[in-house]
């Protein structure tokens, strides 16, 4: 199958039933117990820096844990899973001095995704599986000051940004995934340079058209990013892009994000994609929620028709996304609504003009 009837086959299945999303990758990691030779492999044997940490590196110097962990995921009913390229950019990899292998973790992983959505899909072919392309956000923030005195301090411009991010999608659409997914968005400037940077390898480049899913992160109670965006501000802001998905993810359980679920199931023309975390840290940093109260919270969720796309985030496990694809199967996904046409523009609040 091709990758643009892949992408209609997805298409198409969101339109019939809730499409499931893996969970975390960094629990599943820790669980491991790696040690810093896990990381460095062959390739790092003589780096400079610890390695251990940085997960993503493991696309080079361990696949067959990052292979384990999509069967985990395809296994436990995941019809999407993300590439293990969280922080695979220049500039996250700057922190262990691996610039160098962003281009190479990204092409990796997305092969590896590849390979095993197609295994799957060859073993289940009335349930095909989907690769994800995963951006996630910067330890750098272009909409905020890096210094408390200076409000117009930066430590990176756009450009930078933007090449990080460009450097990034290249290797992962090259490797082969199905959509990109921009994920856990603190700074909506940071993700529009992504953006920019898959439309520009679409436009100047030539590459096929790939869904676009965007989620945001909604940091505490006061309902906005860190940036200072509403919800309703921050999908004013993107979705020109017309995305394949706007949702959010991390942060919250499942109890504290669905007001803000809600709302953007009432203002988004387009599917909406959640995948908290299985509750809220304890004193220790550790995810208590249970798989079944996480799947008993997002089935409510499912039965009162305002998503479309359900997974998990920040502790959650195989297990979680079992009892989850288990308590949704069936249920109708959420119609998308058609809204009025109007001005919708969006700072930190949304502003419309009918």
């Amino acid at each position: 199958m091709s990758r643009l009837d892949r992408i209609e086959r997805l298409k198409q299945i969101a339109r019939e039933r809730i499409l499931i999303l893996d969970g975390s990758w960094g629990v599943m990691i820790q669980r491991r117990g790696l040690t810093e030779e896990d990381f460095r492999g062959e390739r790092f044997a003589d780096h400079a820096v610890q390695m251990k940490g940085n997960n993503d590196i493991l696309c080079l110097t361990r696949p067959d844990i990052v292979t384990d962990l999509h069967d985990a995921y395809y296994g436990a009913g995941a019809d999407i899973s993300e590439t293990n390229t969280f922080s695979a950019t220049t500039i996250a990899q700057r922190d262990y001095h691996a610039e160098g292998a962003a281009y190479d973790i990204n092409l990796q992983g997305a092969r590896l995704a590849r390979e095993a959505a197609d295994r799957w899909t060859a073993k289940e072919p009335h349930k095909p599986r989907f690769a994800a392309g995963a951006l996630g956000p910067l330890n750098v923030m272009l909409s905020m000051s890096s210094d408390v005195n200076d409000p117009g301090a930066r430590t990176v411009t756009f450009d930078q940004v933007y090449d990080a991010y460009r450097e990034q999608v290249r290797g992962l659409y090259e490797g082969g995934v199905d959509l990109f997914l921009i994920e856990t968005i603190t700074d909506t400037l940071n993700c529009k340079a992504a953006l920019k940077a898959i439309l520009d390898l679409r436009d100047e480049e030539g590459h096929e058209e790939l869904p676009i899913w965007i989620s945001g992160t909604i940091t505490d109670r006061s309902g906005r990013t860190l940036s200072g965006q509403t919800v309703e501000a921050f999908w004013n802001s993107v979705k020109h892009v017309k995305p394949f998905a706007i949702g959010l993810n991390c942060a919250l359980g499942a109890d504290l994000m669905r007001p803000h679920i809600a709302e953007l199931s009432r203002i988004a023309d387009t599917l909406v994609a959640a995948y908290p975390n299985a509750g809220l840290p304890n004193a220790m940093g550790q995810y208590d929620e249970e798989p079944h109260q996480t799947a008993h919270e997002l089935h409510e969720w499912a039965k009162d028709g305002i998503v479309n796309i359900l997974g998990g985030c920040c502790g959650t496990t195989p297990d979680h996304i079992r009892h989850v694809a288990e308590e949704v199967a069936g249920v109708t996904p959420r119609a998308i609504p058609e809204r009025p046409r109007a001005m919708r523009l969006a700072g930190l609040e949304p502003f419309e003009l009918v």
